[in-house]
């Protein structure tokens, strides 16, 4: 594809590649490096660069302090039928996902539904990227998962939660998804990071001060906390999602996750992964929940995931662009 001014373009496989290359450097292990790269670009390639290239410095450094074990061999085991617990061993959760996919797939085609928690890792990155995955199978499937403090709730300032995301995902029968993958938080940590940078005002409703007062400034809510949306239902929500992520699974809680921009501790933080194989129950599920779609489309709802999988089309054929400013960072580590 063209180079565009003040971007580097590559194709899919060149993408990968290069992630790989700079998680070897950063001392990672082959393995690690092939299930990292993978979700990068795969999560660049759906349009969300904060969880793709840009979040993948975070992985390097993580490799560079300690806090993500570069070459750690996550352990899985068969807890019962339909359980399969990880120990991702201060590791990513991509690589101990990846080992256990297989079996998740069969124990849910047999079973009918399963679940897949993970415990002692690094942040999750983009949480789509799972459930995406089990529904490319032909299964629906719910993910969950925490992470360091980020997140308070009316009338405090001590952050309590991550921003604890919650994804879903099912199959359409026509080639299509529906994907649904948001957070707890009235927004995403990375855009109020980025508006503190910038120096730019943040909406109301979406952080406090560290004195727990509502604030518009992005850099006097870095030392503050998010907010959830919605108030007390999106509070409540993060904490059903903080029960699964770190209860279930035996994941830290959040209040106990060390930072994972800082310091040589792994984060310890939680996933949890439910599919579901809806044939099982209807065999026309995947073109009744199709023509659904489409019917909503009609009456003007959005499709969750739609632009998402446009994007990853476009990706195939034309390939990804990133800010040189940032491949050059990148690069400058190999």
């Amino acid at each position: 594809m063209p180079e565009d001014a003040g971007f580097k373009c590559l194709s899919l496989a060149e993408a990968r590649a290069f992630a790989q290359r700079c998680c070897l450097a950063a001392g990672s292990s082959e393995e690690v490096a092939q299930a990292l790269a993978e979700a990068t670009v795969s999560a660049q390639g759906h349009g969300l660069p904060s969880v793709g290239f840009e979040h993948l410095v975070d992985y390097l450094r993580g490799f560079a302090s300690g806090r993500i074990a570069g070459v750690a061999q996550p352990l899985i085991t068969q807890v019962a039928p339909a359980m399969i617990r990880c120990d991702a061993r201060q590791g990513i959760a991509q690589l101990g996902f990846d080992q256990a996919f297989g079996a998740l797939c069969d124990n849910t085609r047999q079973l009918g539904i399963s679940l897949f928690a993970l415990h002692n890792g690094f942040t999750c990155g983009e949480l789509g990227y799972y459930t995406r995955r089990l529904a490319s199978e032909g299964l629906a499937a719910l993910a969950f998962c925490n992470g360091p403090p980020l997140l308070t709730v009316a009338g405090q300032r001590q952050p309590m939660y991550s921003t604890n995301p919650l994804a879903f995902a099912a199959p359409c029968g026509d080639g299509r998804l529906l994907l649904i993958d948001q957070a707890s938080s009235a927004t995403a940590f990375v855009n109020l990071l980025k508006a503190a940078e910038a120096g730019e005002a943040i909406p109301e409703g979406w952080a406090v001060d560290a004195q727990g007062a509502a604030t518009l400034s992005a850099r006097e809510a870095m030392h503050g906390a998010l907010l959830a949306f919605g108030g007390s239902r999106g509070a409540n929500i993060a904490m059903l999602v903080e029960v699964l992520a770190a209860g279930v699974s035996g994941a830290n809680w959040s209040l106990d996750t060390p930072d994972f921009r800082s310091g040589a501790q792994s984060p310890g933080s939680g996933l949890l992964v439910i599919a579901i194989a809806p044939h099982l129950l209807d065999d026309q599920f995947e073109t009744r929940l199709a023509q659904h779609m489409q019917r909503l489309a009609s009456l003007g709802v959005h499709p969750p995931g739609q632009a998402k999988q446009q994007a990853w089309a476009r990706a195939q054929k034309e390939g990804i662009s990133l800010p040189i400013g940032l491949y050059q960072q990148l690069e400058g580590r190999l």
